[in-house]
């Protein structure tokens, strides 16, 4: 059975901890093949972003077009998005696609709180959200787009489904910025996905930690991969609930700021599949061990 291929336009951390990197983890622990469009090189680390260079949008293009042509496409996550001549030119060239799921994660801000997207690049994000099949802001993106301020779930239901009337796209509301809710017993994060018809609200438990630079490029990479194997939408948003928990948790906790998570969920992968076909029977934890003697 063949992968599913998701295309992903979106900026470069050289970091490690989100954008490119993030997408290309996430759609490869989920089993997908990663390809990609990048929109902007950017210089960032745990502390912040230190520096940001854009990709011409002709190169972007390029690069969409490279992969569409030859390998395919079964669903598309665009991030950070570089600039507002690009994201007309991305939305003009994906409105062509056919039955392709696009989820589109309105990035503005990194977790370090450096910009990523100017004024005119926002206003620009209009063209992107018209083609998008799913929209995945946090609190303060879900502000900026409606012009509302969220302070509760009740809020954060109210501007999701104004911004879903606006669009058409299905809504994925992540309240990991909003205050402790009074009727919570514990500390809980709500996510609503919001559509025409329903709104269900994933209340998982928060994860206290430094380490969660890359949430929202995860969350996104994780609902494309989901859609582009055939998932249903509810499946893929109950997946990628599920793996941003994991790697959150998995974190090594690297960096002197916000951190990146442990993708690859504390393991390495090969050592298990070694295992699993080693005629000596040893077992994953045995093949690393005798891997690390010889290093």
């Amino acid at each position: 059975m063949k992968p599913a291929r998701i295309l992903i336009i979106a900026g470069s951390d050289s970091g490690g901890g989100a954008g490119i990197q993030a997408d290309i983890k996430t759609v490869t622990m989920l089993g997908g093949h990663a390809m990609t469009a990048i929109t902007a090189i950017t210089a960032q680390n745990t502390l912040g972003v230190q520096g940001v260079h854009p990709v011409p949008t002709a190169m972007v293009l390029a690069q969409i077009e490279s992969c569409i042509s030859d390998i395919g496409v079964d669903a598309v996550k665009i991030g950070m998005i570089g600039s507002a001549q690009t994201a007309a030119a991305v939305a003009d060239r994906l409105a062509q696609l056919q039955d392709v799921p696009i989820v589109f994660d309105p990035v503005m801000v990194a977790t370090s709180g450096s910009l990523l997207a100017d004024a005119a690049t926002i206003a620009a994000f209009e063209r992107l959200m018209a083609v998008a099949s799913v929209i995945t802001p946090n609190v303060p993106e879900l502000e900026a787009l409606t012009g509302r301020t969220i302070g509760d779930v009740e809020a954060l239901e109210a501007a999701g489904q104004a911004l879903r009337d606006r669009t058409g796209a299905v809504i994925f509301a992540k309240g990991g910025h909003l205050p402790q809710q009074a009727d919570d017993d514990r500390p809980l994060i709500h996510d609503l996905l919001i559509d025409e018809d329903m709104v269900a609200d994933y209340a998982v438990a928060r994860i206290e930690t430094r380490n969660s630079h890359g949430t929202g490029c995860t969350l996104a990479s994780a609902i494309a991969t989901g859609l582009g194997g055939g998932l249903s939408l509810a499946d893929a948003a109950d997946r990628a609930e599920a793996f941003v928990a994991a790697v959150l948790a998995a974190a090594p906790g690297l960096g002197q700021g916000h951190g990146p998570m442990g993708h690859a969920l504390g393991l390495t992968p090969f050592y298990h599949l070694l295992a699993a076909v080693d005629p000596t029977g040893w077992d994953a934890a045995a093949l690393a061990a005798r891997y690390s003697d010889h290093a």
